[in-house]
């Protein structure tokens, strides 16, 4: 049982958000339901070995951190022909119905304590709703944070035979001092024989805590594909999920990440096989330098059900000095035998040989070492679809070994 309730939030709190926001009265119950669920919700799972934690959630000062009715942000959305993008007020007084049978279909506010809590609490929506036959390529989502504490939600429905394309960042606004709360929540629909790409960009500084979940639906034929990348924040605990729930559906996740001075960075990838002939490739690549220490849990599973299933996950991590840290703990669950299904996880440091040979013809350490961890990142980066977004962390990863 989670011991991190805020001591000050309060029902009127949650219902005046929720006012400010034009909420329909079974909005505003499920958000003071989550509110009153938070004394008997723990917080997200982590790994966890004998008599430790991986990652200790349980050590952030809620009470500091959450400042329910000064949320600040500077929110500039990118739409595309075709498709609405919404702020959550237009997209209840356009598309009640939509929402009512899409919000919360896929994360479960109640899951966890902090689901919990983001649901009571979130005042800043995005709905994105693609409808049948209509592709969309230039959709952005830019988040920057001006406050002590904000909660997100997105919720993303595509309908029969469509597809979009989604670029979101998360950064923090130049006025805001002192420590943080970012929390995001993102649902997918993907209907049938539709397709959802979603790239995120998380680049938050180094006096946030960040929680983050997305997870998608696949339908039948649908494909639910994540491109994460993390660069900022002090703690980061993300995870990215695909339930393949129709036949024939598919999931590809690509993950970047880069932790420097004494960040901790806990990501997850999972995904669950519940149709047949269904396929997921899960890739995350990562490097840390300094005290930065990185989780990592990669999960997939496979249902009794899920006949004829390609299951691939790889998770490797480069480590760039020893006082970094790197835990990996790849899952396979496996519950039919019709499957192909692998997982590797790797951690090492820059080879030597490779390091020698380099400066040998001249090229500096220093140089010759950032060229191995660029060159590192290629694997991934060569997966990113999207132009833009594989441009951006190419920038920020040569910023990081700039500094």
């Amino acid at each position: 049982m989670s011991t991190q309730v805020h001591a000050n939030l309060t029902r009127e709190q949650v219902e005046q958000i929720s006012a400010d926001l034009d909420e329909p009265e079974w909005l505003t119950e499920t958000r003071v339901e989550a509110l009153e669920a938070l004394d008997d919700l723990d917080m997200p799972d982590v790994i966890r070995t004998p008599g430790r934690d991986w990652t200790n959630l349980h050590a952030l000062d809620f009470e500091t951190l959450v400042d329910p009715l000064n949320a600040a942000q500077d929110k500039d959305r990118v739409s595309d022909e075709g498709i609405e993008v919404l702020e959550w007020s237009e997209a209840l007084a356009e598309h009640g119905d939509l929402v009512r049978e899409h919000f919360a279909s896929v994360v479960d506010p109640e899951e966890n304590y902090l689901t919990a809590l983001s649901t009571a609490l979130f005042s800043a929506g995005t709905v994105i709703y693609v409808p049948e036959g209509v592709d969309a390529e230039d959709v952005k989502i830019r988040t920057a944070m001006n406050s002590r504490s904000l909660f997100n939600y997105t919720l993303v429905v595509t309908e029969e035979s469509s597809s979009v394309t989604i670029l979101e960042r998360q950064s923090t606004g130049e006025d805001v001092e002192g420590a943080r709360y970012y929390s995001g929540i993102v649902e997918v629909v993907a209907g049938e024989n539709s397709r959802v790409q979603y790239g995120a960009l998380q680049n938050l500084d180094e006096e946030t805590y960040n929680y983050t979940l997305k997870r998608g639906h696949a339908g039948t034929y649908a494909t639910v594909d994540w491109i994460e990348g993390n660069i900022g924040s002090r703690l980061t605990k993300s995870s990215v999920e695909t339930y393949l729930k129709g036949d024939s559906s598919e999931t590809k996740t690509v993950g970047a990440f880069f932790g420097h001075d004494d960040q901790h960075i806990d990501i997850a990838a999972r995904v669950w096989h519940q149709g047949e002939h269904t396929t997921a490739d899960l890739v995350t690549r990562g490097v840390l330098d300094d005290e930065a220490r990185s989780v990592y849990e990669g999960v997939q599973d496979v249902g009794t059900d899920a006949w004829d299933t390609s299951s691939y996950q790889r998770e490797n991590t480069l480590m760039l000095s020893d006082e970094s840290e790197a835990d990996a703990s790849p899952k396979l669950i496996i519950n039919n035998h019709d499957t192909e299904a692998s997982h590797s996880a790797t951690v090492g440091q820059v080879d030597e040989q490779d390091l020698f040979y380099m400066t040998s013809r001249g090229v500096h350490p220093q140089v010759a070492k950032n060229m191995l961890v660029e060159g590192f990142f290629v694997p991934v980066l060569d997966e990113v679809d999207v132009d833009e977004l594989r441009d951006d962390l190419e920038e920020l990863v040569a910023e990081r070994l700039r500094e």
